[in-house]
């Protein structure tokens, strides 16, 4: 489904989710519902969050629905939470080319970047359309045994496969375009979208892409080899691996779901046909983000 500049840019039916289990979430979703409504919006309640949210909160008066409505009928998605709610979010709706709004509710927040003291008062410049869009590219990823697809997700930040609980390493093919690269025995590997660049591909040595980058990040987790290092792909390029030896290999998407592998399984990898528009307030700079989550020193004063 595509949607228009205007159905965004005046915004008239906006859709929110939250984390559940959380009093804090669930009063700034009450009160940001009720201020919406005072503003002529209508507002959809993601089921789940309604059903979680609602026993702490009356959210009765609001209309709830899923994700797949949300999709068909919602101009604008709010999301209430961390980068998880987010990621979640953005799986469900990518398909329907929703444009997300995310409010950080969380820790660290790379996706969230509205602060929750900030929320209502960010909302006149969200509903008068002066927020700016991003769009952010997703993997597509099949799982292939015996030579047939048994499963297949999305990904908005990466996409792993790991050793399991065993904690033996793991070997694997790579192979890039149906070229084949190395055989790797690690930990794992994580495929990483320049979204998911300063997620687990931080914390695992990878480098920080730009969103508007245009490439894919492979990072070997604690290779057998130190001469395995980072790779950066182009975003067009086809990647797989393909499982040679391994107790209990495992693949995640986003950290979020999780596929058991067997021997001879392989993972294929691709940019998504769909992208997630994020929504971001005035004033908003990548850079100062990051400065500010990963706390880089400020530029001394006077310069």
């Amino acid at each position: 489904m595509n949607r228009s500049f205007a159905s965004w840019h005046t915004p008239r039916t906006i859709a929110l989710v939250g984390k559940y289990h959380s009093m804090e979430i669930a009063e700034a979703l009450r009160d940001l519902a009720e201020y919406l409504h005072e503003r002529g919006v209508s507002v959809f309640i993601e089921r789940e969050t309604s059903e979680q949210i609602g026993r702490q909160v009356d959210l009765a008066r609001w209309v709830t629905c899923g994700f797949n409505d949300i999709g068909a009928h919602a101009d604008l998605a709010i999301v209430l939470g961390g980068d998880g709610t987010m990621l979640n979010a953005a799986r469900r709706l990518a398909r329907y080319c929703v444009p997300l709004v995310g409010v950080n509710q969380g820790r660290l927040g790379f996706m969230t970047d509205i602060a929750r003291e900030d929320l209502l008062s960010c909302m006149d410049d969200l509903l008068d359309g002066r927020f700016q869009p991003e769009n952010r590219m997703l993997l597509a990823a099949e799982i292939v045994r015996d030579g047939r697809e048994i499963a297949a997700n999305m990904a908005l930040n990466d996409v792993v496969l790991d050793k399991g609980a065993m904690g033996r390493m793991i070997e694997f093919e790579l192979f890039i375009d149906g070229e084949f690269i190395y055989n790797l025995r690690a930990d794992g590997l994580i495929v990483s979208t320049p979204t998911g660049s300063t997620a687990y591909s931080l914390s695992a040595g990878g480098p920080i892409l730009h969103p508007t980058l245009t490439g894919i990040a492979l990072v070997p987790l604690y290779p057998h080899a130190l001469t395995n290092r980072p790779v950066i792909v182009n975003d067009r390029a086809e990647i797989e691996f393909r499982i040679v030896h391994a107790d209990d290999p495992r693949v995640h998407f986003d950290g979020q779901v999780t596929f058991d592998l067997q021997h001879g399984d392989s993972v294929r990898l691709r940019r998504s046909d769909h992208a997630i528009r994020f929504l971001h307030p005035p004033g908003y700079r990548y850079f100062a983000m990051l400065r500010q989550k990963l706390q880089w020193s400020e530029r001394p004063k006077g310069e």
